[in-house]
């Protein structure tokens, strides 16, 4: 593809070739249905298309890219909060800084991989995560139901800063001003 004058992003048999023009992405795609068939291979049709990023969206690699922004996509999303929503459990007996400690490493681990999103992606993540905090708080007073009102008081954000929980938000500011500071 670089001999071609193509540019390509890669990772293992996903990959994204970049063009300027709609007839750059035909020719390329046809040079690529070329040598798979020459190997022995076949494109997968629900993701092999020709797409204008700046109106249309597309997923690679666990993130959407949509007007010239990166998301994570739905499932990354989707995925992300059953792993949290298992570590969260209203009935769970650990204490709340062992299940705090359990969250982060998920988090952590999260962050590290899409810390590249949107900077919009990250506080509707934090807020997620302390809504459901505040639910097993809720649980172990004997309250019914998720979090609403009052608990924001009785809990509010700092709060599960004090406790230690990690925030997307503050950890993309961070990332963001070294970035920054590097160039």
């Amino acid at each position: 593809m670089a001999a071609a004058g193509y540019q390509m992003v890669r990772y293992a048999d996903d990959f994204v070739i970049l063009c300027k023009t709609k007839e750059q992405a035909q020719s390329a795609l046809e040079a690529v249905a070329a040598w798979t068939a020459q190997a022995g291979l076949t494109l997968h049709p629900a993701k092999t298309r020709i797409v204008d990023s700046r109106i249309e969206p597309f997923e690679f690699l666990g993130y959407r890219f949509e007007r010239g922004r990166r998301f994570p996509r739905e499932k990354s999303m989707v995925k992300l909060r059953d792993k949290i929503r298992a570590k969260t459990r209203r009935n769970d007996g650990r204490s709340l800084l062992v299940i705090i400690a359990d969250v982060n490493r998920t988090l952590y681990g999260w962050f590290g991989y899409f810390k590249h999103s949107h900077k919009t992606t990250f506080p509707a993540v934090d807020g997620w995560v302390r809504g459901r905090l505040r639910s097993l708080l809720r649980r172990r007073q004997n309250r019914r139901g998720k979090a609403k009102g009052k608990d924001h008081q009785r809990w509010p954000n700092a709060y599960f800063a004090d406790e230690g929980l990690y925030t997307l938000t503050k950890a993309h500011a961070r990332a963001c001003q070294s970035m920054r500071m590097a160039h």
